[in-house]
């Protein structure tokens, strides 16, 4: 192959509409190499979990499908990437290799040393803002810092340069006369060999169409509803875009000016200042880049975690003995994904009630759920645990009983996830240990057998963490 040709580096952007990368090779009129690079080593500590592999696997076959219609391939080769972009640029005598910013500490690194490494070979390699509505080194405080307080981010982002318009997808591109070797798709090794991954495809269809189609039914039907719904999990009262937000089967920037010209600014605000907040956690994780291990506020190095393996499984499997705790657990074990009221519920009782690291419930998500970023899986168990940027206050203790009454009044959430409760009357759903013998007999219940008793009494695990959270915050 001795045509030049330019190289798209496709990672976290798995789309062909509002891809600043994949434009600019098209709009450069050279044959353009649509190419993934598997090499999660190169993202350790953070190598993809489970069920972002397999959530990976069908958005890489999207992308291909998205990428025929255009007359182009998606190339697939195994990393180490800056051995295999320049393998693949040799071969297809590509010029230039382009591709969307990502912001994780591990992957600014890589990408700098890619990047120098190229142009001192006489590649142009250009990194583009793909994924993010402003770049996280663009908004300052008046002290010329990074924001450590989410409402000033916030006041920042309205008075700043509004979000660009998202590009087309283009319509044509111009295809190389021959095509380089390519991996399969199942050669990568994505999708799980013992086959635990069908609630993951009954409940989800990944991909830049479905990504358009799921945020189109949210406008028509769930957005102007949203700031009273989203927090009841029993509905769907969320617009369930975050996977496709991670793995850039959409971008912010489509989300944002389709949200604002669907509703009025009333009601597009409250969705709106949530994308802020994905915002925010990136903006923390870009200028804090420690943050996934350590606690963003130095105190908490000191805290007294009491890590206990028994009750962190008994936590991870959803057998805590409090329902709307293992609702959620087991909506993320069959799904690969909480509805994120549920998910501050879980990580306060994991943190609070059972004085577990952070990092232990981090790690967990990290591996089950199909949206884990690192920033927003980071910013959330820090905030949870009082230890991030704007974070929960430390005293602030979810008691998982009024938290289930008041967000799931009739237990209609528990029972889609805890059948073995379903008999039980709405009275006794959120605290089955309450419930008289004769009630518990009629629902088919024996605790401790069908069901958990509490492992942890509320009262005395509150008083606990308060003591353990103000030695550490006084």
């Amino acid at each position: 192959m001795n045509c030049e040709s330019v190289i798209v580096w496709f990672r976290d952007d798995l789309r062909v509409a509002d891809n600043p990368a994949f434009t600019a090779a098209v709009q450069s009129g050279l044959p353009v190499l649509p190419v993934y690079l598997w090499s999660p080593a190169e993202e350790n500590p953070w190598e993809p979990g489970a069920a972002s592999r397999w959530w990976l696997h069908q958005s890489l076959r999207s992308l291909e499908v998205s990428l025929g219609k255009l007359g182009l391939r998606l190339i697939l080769r195994h990393g180490p990437s800056l051995e295999a972009l320049r393998a693949l640029a040799a071969e297809a005598g590509a010029k230039a290799v382009f591709w969307n910013r990502r912001y994780e500490p591990a992957i600014v690194e890589r990408d700098k040393t890619a990047k120098a490494s190229l142009r001192a070979s006489g590649i142009d390699a250009q990194s583009f803002p793909g994924n993010l509505l402003r770049e996280p080194w663009t908004i300052r405080n008046t002290a010329g810092q990074p924001f450590r307080v989410f409402t000033a981010f916030w006041k920042a982002c309205q008075t700043g340069q509004p979000a660009p318009e998202p590009l087309p997808a283009p319509k044509s591109a111009r295809a190389p006369l021959q095509w380089p070797a390519s991996a399969a798709l199942r050669d990568l090794g994505l999708e799980p060999q013992i086959d635990w991954a069908a609630g993951l495809r009954e409940s989800w269809r990944p991909g830049e169409t479905a990504a358009i189609e799921r945020l189109d039914r949210f406008l028509e039907s769930g957005l102007r509803s949203y700031g009273n719904a989203r927090d009841i999990p029993a509905e769907t009262g969320t617009s369930w875009l975050s996977a496709h937000l991670h793995f850039g089967e959409i971008s912010p920037r489509q989300v944002w000016h389709k949200v604002a010209r669907s509703a009025s600014e009333t009601e597009a605000a409250p969705y709106l200042r949530q994308l802020i907040w994905r915002e925010f956690a990136f903006h923390t994780l870009f200028h804090f880049p420690a943050t996934p291990s350590e606690p963003f506020n130095a105190r908490f190095a000191r805290f007294p975690w009491q890590y206990n393996r028994a009750t962190f499984r008994a936590w991870s499997k959803g057998l805590t003995g409090y329902p709307m705790v293992d609702a959620g657990m087991r909506q993320l074990w069959h799904t690969g994904w909480m509805h994120n009221r549920v998910r501050m519920i879980v990580a306060s009782f994991l943190v609070k009630h059972l004085l577990i690291p952070w990092q232990h419930g981090a790690r967990w998500f990290w591996d089950t759920l199909v949206d884990a970023d690192l920033a927003n899986n980071t910013f959330g168990w820090q905030w949870a645990a009082g230890c991030g940027a704007d974070p929960a206050p430390y005293f602030r203790i979810f008691n998982p009983v009024l938290q289930g009454e008041k967000f799931d009044a009739r237990g209609n959430y528990i029972r889609r996830w805890i059948p073995e409760l379903g008999r039980l009357p709405d009275r006794w759903i959120h605290c089955p240990w309450q419930a008289p013998k004769q009630i518990l007999k009629a629902a088919g219940i024996v605790l401790g057998s069908t069901y958990p008793a509490p492992i942890v009494d509320h009262r005395l695990a509150r008083e606990r963490a308060l003591d353990a959270f103000t030695s550490t915050c006084r």
